[in-house]
């Protein structure tokens, strides 16, 4: 597809950052055939490929680490038993230097979170032009399959988290002393006058501090999937504009995929460490 001159550079760019959507229209329930339609369909349309492809990798995720769990044995660990211990035992490392409360669901969250965000990053080193040239045979309009480029997904999971933040700090301290932290911090004065002067401000602050952490969790993961993406993009390209410049975007793609790794991984790391970090500070009573 990278070399069909049937379109322009700008209409490619844009097919390949087109979520396959499903909504309601002025004519009726489907999928958006174009970037207009699935605009059209507003808040309530349902981004199925990103949908599906994160659904199926949590799956590949819990099949794969329940048949390790189930094949594991009291002797010495090989090959893909011995890869998910390392895991383990990385993200229960993290976890303890992390997390100073006392939740016995916080590490098993934390491994799902590395494993799986990890997962749907990876589906950026596919090259971009194949599964949406496949599903375009099987008359697919559009196909993203990093869910990890999606808003909807990344802040979807920031919400998730943002609920957990919530509900312990609120089962940890009390409805009371939640909206104390909020209100009486970090400014205080003994006098209850000043006092009563400074809890707006206080939760102004607060309130500020507490919203930005779903907000920078989701657009952080986000934006540095979806930068990767656009330079996969724009490196194939290339293929179609010669042998030349197509021989030297096979040398981009292959480094740009080699650093994206890092990327990759890091980013999934991020989020893990970052939710267990906030996690950590719901569970702390000041």
């Amino acid at each position: 597809m990278a070399g069909d001159t049937q379109q322009t550079g700008s209409e490619y760019i844009q097919h390949h950052l087109t979520n396959l959507t499903f909504g309601h229209t002025e004519h009726g329930w489907g999928f958006a055939h174009n970037a207009e339609q699935a605009k059209e369909m507003g808040f309530m349309a349902i981004n199925v490929d990103s949908l599906g492809w994160s659904i199926g990798l949590g799956l590949v995720f819990a099949l794969l680490f329940r048949w390790a769990a189930k094949r594991a044995s009291a002797g010495i660990p090989t090959g893909w038993q011995n890869f998910v211990e390392m895991m383990v035992e990385f993200v229960d490392g993290t976890v303890k230097d992390s997390f100073h409360g006392r939740n016995p669901w916080i590490a098993p969250m934390a491994l799902t979170i590395f494993v799986w965000v990890f997962l749907m990053n990876t589906m950026d080193l596919i090259p971009v032009d194949v599964v949406p040239y496949l599903m375009g045979l099987a008359g697919v309009h559009f196909q993203k399959i990093v869910p990890s480029t999606d808003p909807n997904v990344t802040l979807g999971m920031a919400l998730a988290v943002f609920v957990m933040i919530i509900y312990y700090s609120i089962k940890v301290k009390g409805i009371g002393g939640f909206l104390g932290e909020l209100s009486l911090q970090p400014f205080s004065a003994k006098n209850p006058v000043v006092q009563a002067i400074f809890v707006p401000i206080n939760l102004a602050l607060e309130l500020v501090g507490l919203l930005a952490k779903p907000f920078s969790l989701g657009l952080r993961l986000f934006g540095n999937m979806y930068a990767g993406e656009m330079i996969f993009i724009l490196i194939a390209m290339m293929y179609g504009a010669g042998w030349i410049l197509g021989t030297f975007g096979g040398v981009l793609q292959l480094g740009w995929a080699i650093f994206h790794i890092l990327v990759i991984t890091l980013q999934a790391f991020i989020f893990m460490v970052l939710t267990v970090v906030y996690l950590s500070m719901a569970h702390e009573d000041h």
